[in-house]
């Protein structure tokens, strides 16, 4: 069903004046370098994002204004000024380099729930000159172990919960020297070196490290299709995107209080959970909780939230829950709401108008980006579907496989020309990867989109077979290859299937061993097997027991085949299909 328009608001109308005002002059007018020059740097080459976002603000009168908000899932606040969350980073970095013996590039990795302490602890690393690593708390041990191998991680910085969890993957992890555990439940530090105790002895100051715009910073994970996750890094010079991204899509002004609803363990949650907000000078509020629409609505209302990021798997799972809900909260304090993480159908977007009075304003980026790239903007209109516009400094086009430029209305890869501040650097370890994903002068994103002819761009699909589950991307090879070590199974081959909730769900085909039945009893089986070894967002929604699965006569298995079958789709060429 095609929806209206949504006619772009006078900007003289709107509660705040938003920091772009004119879309086209900023398209014409706009220069990273001038964005570059609001923060705060050493020099013109030297810049650390946990000064820039946090250090920079005790000198004027943010010094004391509350940046973090923090409610537990049982209800406990904590807040801190900047003041207090430089202080407390500072003494963090001293641990590091101090305590810890950490270096300079060393990497230094966090898999903790979302608790103060992981924000304090990644500007504290930064500060250090470390490469900071955020994982997924829900994440399993194959998941932590094969990302803190990949990386070498020197540091982890958990919880005692969770290092229960992994603690089978720590003799295979040799260039892991320190675990520091964060004790809030009082369960004890066995296994590692006590948070609490080494904070308490370090110093207030700091010197920061005086790290070069090209000094790797952030290194984030994600899925691929053929192989083990990829660590994309990211350079102290991000910042630059971030701040430009938050400060005109997230419309961040001084007085705002923001919430992003993102898990540090993702790009999103320090992109803008952390570094984007922050270098606005925003308060941010964070709910350690899980969803409930209740739970959000009244947290909403509770901390007067003027900005909303979230993701379209929420936004949907708060449709669900009715137009009635959000009319029992005072919701007159949001004035801008965003979506990100997977493409926001249309009936989302209007129904944020009817049912909370303002529409969602749907971006596109990815891990690699590091940053926004393409956007709804507070003062343009809105075309239900539509990802938006490119972000001012950004040239995004539709290309074919050669990198030659399509035009409007047909379908292609999503491409950008390379060169933004936020853009990742390296697949850490796997350079002719990375080097793959640039062409005739463009960053292939691995999306297919289209653009119209004004200007606007929509989503299509993947170009490869990663599944976006409630926005978060699972690799259909690393779901195969714990899949494969279940003693029950003798092959198996992953598809994303299309879910009205989460967008999609993973979908596994399993071939047996000889000697072992089919049931209900083995596939629940399964598929704890695989959410313990990885996560919830990984185990299969759906397990389908097959004789056998179609591959190539070298032995491939041929997902696509897998998923035309299942959606009843054209299977294409089948000439490579063993016989």
């Amino acid at each position: 069903m095609a929806h209206e328009t949504i006619a772009k608001q006078a900007p003289d109308t709107l509660p705040v004046r938003p920091n772009l005002f004119d879309y086209e002059t900023a398209r014409r007018e706009f220069r990273w370098e001038e964005l570059a020059r609001e923060l705060a740097w050493f020099d013109d080459e030297h810049v650390n994002i946990a000064h820039v976002a946090v250090d920079a603000h005790l000198a004027g009168p943010r010094a004391d204004k509350k940046a973090l908000i923090w409610e537990s899932k049982k209800g406990q606040t904590e807040e801190y000024t900047f003041r207090d969350l430089s202080r407390l980073s500072n003494r963090f970095a001293n641990v590091l380099t101090g305590e810890l013996g950490a270096k300079k590039g060393d990497r230094v990795f966090f898999f903790l729930d979302r608790v103060p302490e992981i924000y304090v602890g990644i500007l504290g690393a930064l500060k250090a000159g470390c490469v900071i690593g955020p994982l997924f708390s829900a994440f399993g041990p194959d998941a932590v172990k094969d990302r803190l191998l990949d990386s070498g991680a020197r540091v982890l910085v958990t919880s005692p919960l969770l290092l229960r969890k992994v603690e089978s993957i720590l003799p295979e992890l040799p260039e892991l020297r320190k675990i520091v555990l964060v004790d809030r439940e009082g369960k004890g530090v066995e296994g590692g070196l006590s948070w609490e105790t080494l904070m308490a002895s370090a110093s207030d100051s700091f010197d920061v490290v005086r790290t070069h715009r090209e000094d790797l910073a952030i290194m984030h994970y994600t899925s691929g299709t053929t192989g083990k996750p990829k660590g994309a890094v990211h350079v102290h010079g991000a910042i630059v995107g971030h701040y430009a991204t938050a400060k005109l899509v997230l419309d961040l002004h001084d007085e705002d209080v923001y919430w992003c609803t993102a898990d540090p363990g993702w790009v999103t949650g320090t992109s803008y959970g952390m570094f984007g907000p922050w270098s606005n000078g925003a308060t941010q509020a964070v709910y350690e909780g899980g969803f409930s629409a209740k739970n959000w609505y009244s947290f909403l209302e509770r901390r007067k939230v003027t900005v909303w990021y979230t993701a379209p798997t929420a936004i949907r799972m708060l449709m669900r829950a009715g137009d009635e809900l959000p009319a029992q909260f005072a919701l007159g304090s949001l004035r801008h709401a965003c979506s990100v993480g997977e493409p926001l159908n249309p009936e989302a977007v209007v129904w944020g108008r009817r049912a909370l009075g303002l529409p969602f304003h749907d971006n596109w980026w990815q891990t690699e980006t590091g940053a926004m790239m393409i956007a709804n903007y507070v003062v343009q209109e809105i075309r239900p579907g539509s990802m938006g516009r490119p972000f001012p400094g950004i040239e995004a086009g539709i290309v074919d496989d050669e990198g030659r430029e399509l035009p409007p209305g047909e379908e292609g890869n999503l491409a950008v020309r390379p060169g933004w501040p936020a853009m990742f650097r390296a697949y850490w370890g796997k350079e002719a990867l990375y080097r793959d994903r640039f062409r005739n002068g463009w960053y292939f994103s691995g999306d297919r989109a289209r653009r119209d002819a004004d200007g606007f761009f929509w989503f299509v699909g993947r170009a490869d077979d990663v599944i976006n589950t409630a926005g978060h991307l699972v690799g259909p090879f690393e779901v195969e290859s714990v899949l494969i070590e279940h003693p029950a199974v003798g092959e198996a081959g992953v598809i994303g299937k299309p879910d009205p909730i989460a967008m999609e769900v993973v979908k596994a085909f399993v071939a047996l061993k000889d000697g072992f039945v089919q049931s209900e009893e083995l596939r629940r089986d399964i598929q704890r097997f695989v959410m313990k070894r990885l996560s919830s967002a990984a185990a299969p929604r759906e397990i389908e027991f097959v004789d056998s699965l179609p591959k190539t006569r070298s032995g491939k298995i041929m997902r696509r085949l897998l998923k035309a079958r299942e959606l009843g789709l054209p299977l294409g060429d089948t000439s490579t299909l063993e016989d």
